[in-house]
């Protein structure tokens, strides 16, 4: 799923509830410089639905979802600028 974008930070938040996994999402972003990857690891249901709809509203962009495996799925966020 990366075709060659690098990820600059992974975070998994697998096990990690609403409305934490957005809380933990966002101190990642708030980590890196705009225009870098982040990658996560969300739980099907609310996770996947709800989190990557929020950094979108917050002005990032959501650049990739696959579904793992294991049931899972892996976004990939392009942190926007000025946030």
């Amino acid at each position: 799923m990366t075709d060659g974008v690098t990820i600059d930070r992974h975070k998994d938040l697998g096990g990690v509830g609403c409305p934490m996994n957005m809380v933990y999402a966002k101190v990642e972003l708030a980590k890196m410089a705009p225009g870098q990857i982040l990658s996560l690891v969300l739980d099907d249901g609310p996770p996947i639905n709800n989190v990557p709809a929020s950094v979108e509203k917050e002005g990032h962009e959501v650049i990739g979802k696959r579904r793992l495996d294991n049931g899972a799925w892996r976004v990939l966020i392009r942190k926007g600028a000025g946030r």
